[in-house]
């Protein structure tokens, strides 16, 4: 076990109509001019965005609105969106979406204090003093960004997809309605939960592995949000197990199940440039990835794998072949991924094989030039890195 400090400021506001609570969340935290930062047409067609503009509006609060983030969330929205919030005053960032409009916004609070390209804080040239404040009405469970210090933004100029962790970006409050999500695509859904539980999964494979505390809130929360999928696919309007999913999601990458150990990170890092040369979803990228990294690095700590296999994927344990029994774990995570309709391969992803080429160039970048490794479960070098692409390929 290792020492830490656990820090998660953000307020939640959970449940029905829990989003009508907006006007007074902003001003608790500040908030008088506003930039409302959302994505697509969902946030109109549901009658969200309308429902908080008015909000504000009966408050008093003046806002400007800027919509149009998309998946795997641009540089050039970010960019767009500094310059808005430095013509128009604004002194706080309200995100109505999931995790790419929670970052994006992150991203432009980070930008409209500092002289240089907000892109210097991904590529580590500079790090932020200030950050304007947030906060969030989510409507996505996946990302986690709603709780978390992180994220993530593509640059369209050389396909990069980069992350940047800062607490000064964590969210003030993030509202939380499971009836918001009812409407969600079965692909998003499920896509979601994967990056849910990977978010676990990554700080789960560790070396660390005396922190019980984490090791049991870990393998719980794994199993609740794998036995809630289902039933949410099938009734998209199931509010118990919506709340389940949209709950353990923040949870999940608000640092809690991590406490007491170093994770691992690596299936993130690879798949990133995956999105970043594909532009494929996030979560489903995850899921393409996990089972070769898996695979890859399982004799660094077959015992860990067996745990998982054991207390999350209920394989029965085989004493007497621990190596099977942590294979079987894997096996088992393939198929639920295939019951909730996620890939497993790349070739799935995709609908193609990549090219040795492409392997390459995703290896070269996710080690930012063969500069860096990546990973802790085992230390990856840009060859274990092409190895794993060439497995899930």
């Amino acid at each position: 076990m290792i020492d830490f400090n656990y820090y998660a400021p953000t307020e939640v506001v959970f449940g029905k109509e829990s989003e009508a609570q907006v006007a007074q969340m902003v001003k608790k935290y500040g908030g008088s001019k506003v930039l409302v930062h959302y994505g697509g047409k969902s946030a109109q067609k549901s009658g969200l965005l309308d429902k908080v503009c008015n909000l504000l509006k009966a408050e008093g609060i003046q806002y400007v609105t800027l919509g149009g983030v998309v998946p795997n969330p641009r540089l050039s929205k970010v960019h767009e969106g500094i310059d808005l919030c430095r013509k128009e005053g604004v002194n706080f960032i309200l995100a109505i979406g999931g995790g790419s409009v929670i970052d994006s916004s992150k991203a432009i609070a980070y930008g409209v204090g500092y002289d240089g390209d907000v892109w210097d804080f991904y590529t580590r040239k500079a790090v932020p003093k200030s950050s304007v404040p947030l906060g969030s009405v989510l409507t996505i469970p996946a990302a986690g960004s709603e709780m978390s210090a992180s994220s993530v933004i593509s640059n369209e100029d050389g396909g990069i997809k980069l992350g940047y962790n800062d607490n000064l970006c964590r969210p003030k409050f993030a509202i939380m309605n499971p009836e918001r999500t009812y409407t969600l695509p079965k692909w998003q859904t499920a896509a979601g939960v994967a990056d849910i539980m990977m978010h676990i999964m990554e700080r789960y494979f560790s070396h660390d592995t005396d922190m019980d505390v984490s090791d049991n809130l870990a393998e719980s929360l794994l199993r609740t949000v794998k036995e809630a999928v289902f039933p949410v696919l099938k009734n998209p309007e199931d509010y118990r197990y919506r709340a389940q999913i949209m709950w353990a999601g923040s949870l999940a990458h608000n640092d809690l199940a991590g406490c007491g150990r170093v994770g691992d990170w690596a299936t993130h890092q690879i798949e990133h440039e995956l999105s970043g040369m594909f532009d494929v979803t996030h979560g489903a990228g995850l899921a393409a990835i996990w089972p070769s990294w898996a695979r890859y690095v399982m004799k660094e700590d077959v015992s860990r794998f067996v745990r998982f296999a054991v207390n999350v994927m209920g394989v029965a344990n085989d004493f007497t072949d621990p190596e099977g029994t942590a294979i079987k774990g894997v096996e088992t995570m393939e198929r639920f991924y295939h019951a909730i309709g996620m890939p497993i391969n790349i070739h799935e992803l995709i609908g193609r094989e990549i090219t040795d080429d492409e392997i390459k160039e995703m290896a070269r970048k996710c080690t930012r030039n063969y500069t860096i490794t990546q990973g802790n479960f085992k230390v990856l070098k840009a060859e274990d890195i092409e190895e794993i692409y060439r497995m899930a390929r």
